[in-house]
């Protein structure tokens, strides 16, 4: 059994494709340009034959809406499986893929998926398996192998529900700021006492005024 890396690459694949040549690929994509063991990693090659045609499977981990969450490889006879979607023609020239076997990706949005795959690696079908991976077909003496992991949440939606909930005004906060006293006026002799009372609070205030009122009055301002 052959060992890779143990540690994840920090990004799960967003995208997979076969592109014609190793010099064609798009701009974020990596090419599985050769086997684990060196060897070529054409897809179309067929046995001791030597062709000018070629295929390299490819991927990005260029950060998206979506991650690839499952690969398979099928024989081109067989249904497609439920919720793949099959990857039929080349990037770069919008040629056939491959022959007898067909590619099937299967797409989730990042805020839904548990797992996806992070890593691809080709092999030579019967020399060894590759530890944390997990085959997902075959092709002209060749396995493909896929490695998966845990999906990291969004942090940025969990500290925006974070700071939503520390920026929201406390109702008894609220309910004391808008809160109005009463006034209570006395007379007596020549002089007025107020007593200011919150009403939702514990604190009284009292004023006295010189001759300015000639009677008794209790007002309530709400």
């Amino acid at each position: 059994m052959s060992e890779l890396s143990k540690r994840l690459p920090s990004d799960p694949i967003s995208s997979v494709g076969v592109v014609t040549s190793l010099s064609k690929a798009p701009d974020d994509y990596s090419v599985v340009a050769q086997t684990t063991d060196g060897s070529d990693a054409d897809l179309w090659k067929d046995g001791l034959f030597k062709s000018k045609v070629t295929r390299y499977l490819c991927f990005t981990r260029k950060p998206g809406p979506d991650v690839v969450v499952d690969i398979k490889v099928i024989d081109i006879k067989e249904p497609l499986p439920e919720g793949y979607t099959p990857v039929e023609e080349t990037m770069d020239t919008k040629e056939t893929v491959m022959r007898k076997r067909r590619l099937c990706v299967k797409i989730s949005p990042r805020a839904d998926a548990e797992t996806a795959v992070y890593d691809i690696q080709i092999i030579a079908k019967s020399k060894y398996h590759l530890v944390n991976y997990t085959c997902i077909g075959d092709i002209n003496s060749m396995a493909i192998w896929n490695r998966k992991g845990d999906v990291p949440k969004d942090k940025s939606s969990q500290e925006t529900a974070s700071t939503a909930n520390t920026e929201a005004p406390s109702t008894t906060a609220s309910r004391r700021i808008t809160s109005r006293p009463d006034y209570e006026h006395q007379i007596s002799g020549n002089t007025m006492t107020v007593s200011i009372q919150l009403q939702h609070g514990a604190k009284h205030c009292c004023v006295t005024f010189h001759p300015a009122f000639t009677t008794r009055r209790r007002e309530h301002y709400r």
